[in-house]
C-alpha cells in the first residue's frame, strides 16, 4: 500500500506497486553483490572482512533506499508544480466558466493551453469521464492521487457547489482568490526563511575568506616582528 501511494504520488503508472518493491529488492541486491566482490578484491580490504562486511550491509541499506527517494523525490517536485499552476488554472477556468463555457469545456481549456502536471492531471480527469466515470469520482480520484491540500479544497468546493446548486462561477472566483493569497503567503513566508538559509554559505564561504583578508597582513606583521616568540611561536 505505501508502495502504490507513492507511485501514485509521483504519477508513475508504467509499473505496479509490486513491481516496484521487486525492482528494489533487485537493484539492491546486484549492488550489494558487486560492491561486496569489489571491496573483497580492493588492496585496502583483503584482510579486513568485517570491514568488507561493514560497508556491503551500509551499501546494500542505501541501494534499496534510494528508488524509494527517487520516487518521493519527483513527488515533491509534481506536487510543488501543481500548487504553483493552480492559482493561473484557476483564473482561466472562472474566466471560461463566467463566459458561458461549462466546468468540463473550462478544464479542456486548461488541458489544451499548458503543458504542466495540473493539466495532465485535468486531461485524465476528462479521459475517466469520456470513459464513463461520473466527474464525481473522476475529480475525487484526481484529490486521491495528487493529495495536494489546494487542489482538494478546489475540488471539495466545486462538488459542493453542484450538490446545492451554488453558482459555480462565484465559487470559483472565490476559490481564485483564496489560491492567489496562500501563494503570497508562501512566498512571504520563504522570504522569511531565506536570512536563515543564508547563514551556512555565509558562515561556510565569506566569513573565512573574510577573515583571512582582514586578519592574514596582521599575522605575517606579527610573525615577521617576533612578538610572537615570548608566547613561543
Amino acid at each position: 500500500e505505501a508502495a502504490e501511494r507513492s507511485l501514485r504520488q509521483a504519477g508513475i503508472t508504467r509499473i505496479g506497486p509490486t513491481e516496484f518493491v521487486v525492482l528494489r529488492i533487485g537493484f539492491a541486491v546486484i549492488v550489494t553483490l558487486l560492491m561486496f566482490f569489489v571491496l573483497l578484491t580492493a588492496p585496502g580490504f583483503r584482510n579486513s572482512l568485517g570491514q568488507v562486511v561493514l560497508y556491503t550491509l551500509m551499501i546494500a541499506g542505501l541501494s534499496y533506499m534510494m528508488p524509494q527517494l527517487l520516487v518521493r523525490s519527483k513527488a515533491d517536485r509534481r506536487r510543488k508544480d501543481v500548487i504553483k499552476a493552480l492559482p493561473d488554472a484557476l483564473d482561466l477556468i472562472t474566466i471560461c466558466v463566467e463566459a458561458g463555457l461549462g466546468f468540463d469545456g473550462a478544464l479542456n481549456k486548461v488541458a489544451e493551453k499548458w503543458d504542466n502536471e495540473l493539466s495532465d492531471a485535468f486531461a485524465r480527469v476528462l479521459h475517466e469521464q469520456s470513459l464513463g466515470k461520473s466527474r464525481r469520482d473522476a475529480l475525487r480520484d484526481l484529490s486521491d492521487r495528487m493529495e495536494v491540500p489546494e487542489l482538494t479544497s478546489f475540488i471539495a468546493a466545486v462538488l459542493q457547489a453542484e450538490q446545492l446548486g451554488v453558482s459555480l462561477g462565484r465559487v470559483l472566483r472565490i476559490q481564485s482568490d483564496q489560491m492567489r493569497i496562500k501563494r503570497r503567503q508562501r512566498a512571504e513566508a520563504e522570504a522569511h526563511r531565506a536570512p536563515i538559509k543564508m547563514l551556512l554559505p555565509m558562515a561556510g564561504c565569506i566569513f573565512p575568506s573574510l577573515f583571512i583578508i582582514l586578519l592574514g597582513p596582521a599575522v605575517f606583521i606579527l610573525l615577521n616582528s617576533g612578538a610572537l616568540g615570548v608566547f613561543g611561536f
